[in-house]
Parts: structure tokens; sequence; C-alpha cells
């Protein structure tokens, strides 16, 4: 085309028709300035492309990363329900001596005895630069206060790991027998929900028996003690307080993967 305009042009001139020949000349101008801007445009429509391409590869890593997140933020929180229920369990046996029972108050015991930690995976896209990639402005800044979101209940479930460590276990050690505690924690697989092939059926955990200690187990002994009813009453209160937190955690990441599927192609 500019051959064919470039021709008119050198012919108008020799001719003398110099009137025409700026139009011409002009009009080769335009024609090449819209070259121009077309192939400009179809090389922003192509990185547009390839960005929203990787911006798909990135949501689609985030949506299998969170639900893992969920899975395991929502088994945390069982495993602490699990130990609340147990602690408020032992609360009754406190209350009440005609319902004690030996066999049940081990199992509840072991199970206070637990602790848990939410550990998930990480997602940091600014060290990565993956979060300029992100379009939606909603789904970027929760994606930001990610990290920060989960500090609350991080810093709970130490509280009590340390109690238990440092407080609680070696209460435990000093006023009842954890020999016999443990083996039936063994024999019934309370403890089976921490393992981490809790999925698979694997039963493992379970034939590790270590017998019942020789030494004699006064119940009432440590049901009656005040310190006792006081460690109980922290166990619950503190993975309640947690829990709290965790579920504050789990509503923020829910909109999280709400954000991450509204922003992907054909969901």
């Amino acid at each position: 085309m500019l051959k064919f305009f470039r021709k008119i042009r050198q012919n108008l001139f020799i001719e003398g028709k110099t009137g025409r020949y700026f139009k011409y000349a002009l009009g080769e101008i335009v024609l090449v300035v819209i070259g121009i801007l077309i192939a400009l445009q179809i090389n922003n429509w192509n990185e547009e492309r390839k960005q929203a391409n990787k911006e798909q590869i990135v949501l689609n890593q985030l949506l299998s990363d969170f639900e893992a997140n969920l899975n395991q933020l929502d088994q945390k929180i069982r495993v602490r329900e699990d130990m609340m229920m147990s602690a408020k369990f032992i609360l009754t046996y406190i209350d009440d001596k005609s319902i004690r029972n030996i066999d049940s108050l081990d199992k509840y015991l072991a199970k206070t005895m637990a602790y848990t930690t939410f550990d998930p995976i990480k997602v940091d896209l600014s060290s990565s630069g993956e979060l300029v990639l992100i379009s939606d402005q909603s789904l970027k800044k929760a994606l930001n206060d990610w990290s920060s979101d989960i500090i609350d209940v991080r810093e709970d479930e130490y509280n009590w790991k340390d109690y238990r460590n440092n407080e609680y276990i070696p209460f435990i050690i000093s006023e009842y027998q954890l020999r016999s505690l443990r083996n039936k924690a063994f024999k019934t697989n309370v403890l089976g929900q921490f393992s981490l092939k809790r999925d698979s059926g694997s039963n493992g955990y379970v034939d590790n028996e270590i017998g019942l200690s020789n030494h004699p187990v006064d119940i009432h002994a440590l049901l009656d003690s005040p310190d006792f009813e006081d460690h109980i009453s922290r166990c619950y209160s503190i993975n309640s307080w947690t829990n709290s937190e965790a579920l504050i955690l789990r509503n923020r990441l829910l909109n999280i993967l709400r954000l991450i599927k509204e922003n992907l192609q054909d969901q």
C-alpha cells in the first residue's frame, strides 16, 4: 500500500503537481502513524494477555494453597474444641464425685495435654514480585494482610504450648502417673487426630502400648486439688480464646478464597 502511494507521489512530483504531491505525502505519513499505533496496540494486547495468563497461574496456585490452609485451620479448631470439651468433662468430675471414672478421666486428661499450632503455607507475593500480577485491589489487600492476620492465632497457640510445657505437664507428672494415662491413650488412639496419617487409617500409634504403672493412682486426690482445677480452667479458657481468634482468621481466609474464585476464569 505504501509503495502504491509512493509511486503516485513520485509521478505527481515529476508532473509538477505539488499540491496533490503534498496531500499524498501527508496521507503516507498518516498511514505510517496508523500502522505504528496499530502495532503498539497489538503489542499491548499481547502483553496484557500474557499478564492475564500469568495472573491466572498465580491465582490457581493461591487457590490450592489457601484451600490447604483452610483444611489445616479447621483441623486445629476441631482439636481445640475436643480439648475444651474434655476440660469441661473433667470439671464435672471435679464438681461431682459420684460420676468419677478413672478410664474416662484418663481419656479426657490425655486430650487436655495436647497442643496444636497452625502452620499455613507461606504466601509472600511481594518478595517474589508476583503481587503486581493481581489486578483485584481487594484481593491484593487481603493477601498483603494475611501474614499479619495469623500472628494473633499463633501467639495464643504458643501461649498454651508454653503453659502446658512449663506448668501443666509438670503438675500432672508430680500428682499423677502418666505411664498408665499414656498407655490408655495409645490403646484408644485418642491422640490419633494429631497424626500426619490421621486420614489414612493408620493405627501405628495404637500399637505402641507401654503397659500400666505399678504405682497407685488416686483420682480423687487429683480431682480434689485446687491447683488441678485451676489448670483445667486455664486449659479451657486459653484454647477457647485461641479458637475465637482462629474463627476470625477463618472468615478472612474464606474471604480470600471467595475473591480468588471471583477472579479465576471459568469458575
